[in-house]
């Protein structure tokens, strides 16, 4: 038995106070002489006696009822548990992604478990709590309240394993307490495995509240799959995680105003086909009629107008036919000299520049490339049979690119793609493995293997090259090479034409590395911001002479369409979307961890660790011994003679 106000309890020494009264009362009577009669003396003897008896009686009565009533406010109690004694500090995770937008038996997961922390947690306790994107640490429930009701979803999500981390860092560090950790998630099926390490020191409790969906549809992206003079033909690609549905309706907006609708019926995937005006500025969105997830059933792109890219072609003796049939009008800009006509004056405001077979490389021709690379523009060199090779290699090491060795008189063929390469991003739908090998007559050794794109039978590169610069290891002219009229040759130079200028995409995705490039000349204090209706920042950004690079990636952290400005201009806009990967509905079976304790509730979870801490109170029963006391006392005094 423990005591809740121990210091009362010196309060027993007043039980000396009856006893000293008791003594008192029971001091010994004077002897006066009496006549001496035997009946009398008989009767004062037996009255003694009895006097004496009740008087010790009343004594011990009065001592148990002072003891009960002390007892009773030092409020004695019996704790349920051992581990009452121990300190219990406790630390949830609070999941707020977007998975937990499914609907439970009391509104969305979400809500529920915010308000069970609520509800349950007694207001003044000190607790820490942590979200995918906040941290309160050591906060009473009663300060944390308001940021809980106003906790929005947040776009990206901890995994499993760095939350369970996470949360142990916030304990506080050394002290003796019960730590209990809870997760509280919906536990969707991720990529990473799933499994948390074992912590003695460290209760772990996982709380997997259940939805009530199920189904969800959702838009996960749009290309671009036909384009016309005057048209282009919109994909929209949807996924289904439940039973087939018909009749999904789908609709396309430009800002607020309703261009077209469509109805696919949906498996597992779907596609829907809308064609839009070529070369017109839309700020599209696309909507859905869903019941399950809400987050995605929203989807915003923007089609921009398109610069033309600048490509510009540096002969020597070789024809450039096959560059003019690659780089077309309608995309490029595309303007070809020989090295004797060229006009210097040109390099600074191409995106691409080919040199196409030159013999030699001029140290103005080295100086004024180096300059363009450095401010951006991506160079592709490719060699003639016949070159001077020292300055080539002054130029490679110049630009970091391999430099060449020995020419190899060998014929060759290529026969290998490195399909993880940036130049070949999203080059093929599929890896080509029936393509007829491309071959050469003669060709230079590079001096490394690294950064090939294309390469010969042997391993050697063939093509190979870094962010901005790219070299042949042979000319390209028929009687060298029969590359040119190889099925590579076109996603190769097309894409190397296509990363000179990264033009703004049709959409990208929140949480994810972008770089978008922004074609405008900035004055020399001038900056780019993205602007929405309710605030306005300042990306990271890389400034050229001829453009701007924009990189994002913590923000947006909200879906939607901004406003790329420089001051009160607008310059394009670009659209965010959520990441899809929340719209899954399948989740984990927690049944399968073993030593973790798991739960479909946070208040059942907060209440078993609230049992931990619980008493029996004994105060009343000591209150109901104090009355028994007084009234037996009562009695005695009444009723025994």
């Amino acid at each position: 038995m423990q005591f809740k106000n121990p210091e009362l309890l010196y309060a027993l020494f007043l039980l000396v106070v009856p006893i000293l009264i008791h003594l008192f009362q029971l001091r010994r009577f004077q002897k006066v002489k009496f006549t001496n009669v035997k009946f009398l003396k008989s009767v004062k003897l037996q009255t003694r006696k009895s006097s004496q008896l009740k008087k010790w009686i009343t004594l011990v009565t009065r001592m148990l009822l002072l003891a009960s009533v002390i007892i009773a406010f030092a409020q004695p109690f019996i704790p349920n548990t051992e581990a009452f004694n121990q300190k219990q500090e406790t630390v949830i995770y609070l999941d707020n992604s977007f998975s937990m937008q499914a609907n439970g038996s009391n509104g969305t997961l979400l809500n529920e478990a915010i308000q069970d922390v609520i509800n349950t947690i007694p207001e003044d306790e000190v607790i820490s709590l942590f979200t995918n994107d906040k941290t309160f640490r050591n906060i009473t429930v009663k300060a944390l309240k308001n940021d809980l009701i106003q906790l929005k979803h947040s776009p990206t999500q901890l995994n499993y394993a760095a939350a369970y981390l996470k949360g142990k860092q916030l304990f506080s560090k050394g002290s003796a307490a019960t730590q209990n950790l809870v997760l509280v998630s919906d536990f969707q099926q991720k990529e990473q495995p799933f499994n948390f390490e074992t912590d003695s020191t460290v209760q772990l409790q996982l709380v997997q509240p259940k939805s009530t969906i199920t189904s969800n549809i959702s838009i996960d992206s749009i290309y671009v799959s036909n384009t016309t003079s005057e048209t282009l033909e919109l994909k929209v690609k949807l996924s289904n995680k439940t039973e087939p549905i018909k009749n999904v309706t789908i609709s396309l907006f430009n800002d607020d105003v309703l261009l077209t609708k469509s109805a696919v019926d949906i498996d597992k995937e779907a596609e829907a086909t809308f064609t839009v005006p070529n070369n017109k500025v839309i700020n599209g969105k696309l909507t859905i009629n869903d019941a399950g997830l809400q987050y995605d059933n929203l989807f915003y792109f923007n089609i921009n107008s398109k610069p033309k890219i600048k490509v510009l072609a540096i002969n020597g003796t070789a024809d450039d036919s096959f560059l003019n049939r690659i780089y077309t009008e309608d995309e490029f800009d595309f303007k070809s000299f020989k090295l004797n006509t060229l006009n210097f004056n040109l390099i600074p405001d191409q995106n691409l520049i080919v040199l196409n077979e030159l013999e030699t490389i001029s140290n103005a021709l080295k100086t004024a490339l180096i300059a363009f690379k450095n401010d951006g523009g991506k160079l592709l060199i490719i060699p003639s049979n016949e070159i001077d090779i020292i300055s080539y290699n002054q130029l490679f090491k110049d630009l970091s690119v391999s430099t060449f060795g020995n020419q190899n008189a060998i014929e060759k063929r290529i026969t290998s793609i490195n399909y993880d390469h940036p130049l070949l991003a999203n080059a093929f739908y599929s890896k080509v493995t029936n393509f007829q090998y491309p071959k050469v007559e003669k060709s230079y050794l590079f001096t490394s293997n690294s950064n090939s794109v294309l390469s010969y039978e042997d391993g050697s590169p063939f093509l190979t090259g870094n962010t901005n610069t790219y070299a042949f290891s042979s000319a390209l002219n028929s009687d060298n090479s029969n590359f040119k009229n190889s099925q590579l040759i076109i996603p190769v130079l097309y894409n190397l034409g296509l990363q000179s200028l990264k033009l703004s995409k049709l959409y990208y995705t929140i949480g994810q590395p972008n770089t978008i490039a922004i074609q405008i000349a900035l004055g020399q204090d001038d900056i780019l911001t993205l602007d929405t209706d309710d605030s306005s920042v300042i990306p990271l950004q890389k400034t050229y002479s001829k453009s701007v690079l924009l990189e994002t990636q913590d923000f947006p952290n909200t879906a939607g369409i901004l406003n790329v400005k420089n001051k009160e201009t607008v310059l394009q806009n670009l659209s965010f979307n959520y990441n899809r990967a929340e719209s899954t509905l399948n989740y984990y079976d927690l049944s399968t961890l073993n030593g973790v304790t798991t739960t479909t509730s946070l208040a059942t979870t907060i209440n078993n660790i609230k049992s931990n801490t619980t008493i029996n109170a004994l105060w009343k029963w000591f209150v109901i011994f104090a009355l028994i006391f007084l009234i037996i006392e009562m009695l005695l005094l009444k009723y025994l003679k």
